[in-house]
C-alpha cells in the first residue's frame, strides 16, 4: 500500500509513467475549482456592458472552459482519457473586486477522478477572458487558480477550507 509520499507516477527506474487505473473500481466522481481574473474598472465595464470587441467574454470564456476540462488529457501528460458525465461553469462579475469569478465543477463515473479536469476547465476559462481583454488591458492578472472539493474514489472526499 502506497503513502501519500509516494510518487505514483514513476516506475521502478525512476522514469515517468501512467498509474494504471485497471483495477479500481468505477465510482462516481467530482471535483469543483476556481480562478479569479483581476481587471481595471475600464475593462470590468466593457466585459458588463457587452462593449468587447472580440465579444461576449463571458459566454466565449464558458466554452472554452468546456472546451478545456474536454482536452485535459491532450495537455497535461498523465491525466487518463475519460468519458465525463458533466462539466458546468460559472463566470461571475465581481464588482468589488473587479473581477470575473470561475467556478467549474466536472463530473464522471470512472476510475480515476476529475480534478484535473476542473482545474484545466478553470484555468483555460480564465486565459480566455484573458485574451479577449488583452487588447484594452495587458496587466490583467489571473489568481487563485484552486481546487475547491473532490468526492469519490479510494482517496476519499476534500473540501478546502475557507482561509480567514
Amino acid at each position: 500500500m502506497q503513502n501519500g509520499n509516494d510518487f505514483t507516477h514513476f516506475n521502478d527506474h525512476g522514469r515517468a509513467k501512467m498509474v494504471d487505473v485497471g483495477e479500481k473500481p468505477v465510482s462516481c466522481r467530482r471535483a469543483a475549482a476556481s480562478a479569479r481574473v483581476l481587471v481595471s474598472r475600464e475593462t470590468f465595464d466593457l466585459i458588463a456592458s457587452g462593449g468587447m470587441k472580440k465579444g461576449d467574454v463571458l459566454t466565449v470564456a464558458q466554452i472554452a472552459g468546456v472546451m478545456g476540462a474536454k482536452r485535459t488529457p491532450d495537455l497535461i501528460p498523465m491525466c487518463h482519457p475519460i468519458p465525463l458525465a458533466g462539466i458546468d461553469l460559472e463566470l461571475d462579475l465581481n464588482e468589488a473586486a473587479c473581477s470575473v469569478d470561475i467556478r467549474a465543477e466536472v463530473s464522471c463515473s470512472g476510475k480515476t477522478g476529475v480534478e484535473m479536469e476542473a482545474l484545466t476547465a478553470a484555468a483555460t476559462a480564465a486565459l480566455t477572458v484573458y485574451d479577449m481583454c488583452k487588447a484594452v488591458q495587458k496587466d490583467i492578472v489571473i489568481t487563485d487558480v484552486m481546487l475547491l472539493a473532490k468526492s469519490g474514489g479510494v482517496h476519499g472526499d476534500y473540501t478546502r477550507e475557507e482561509e480567514s
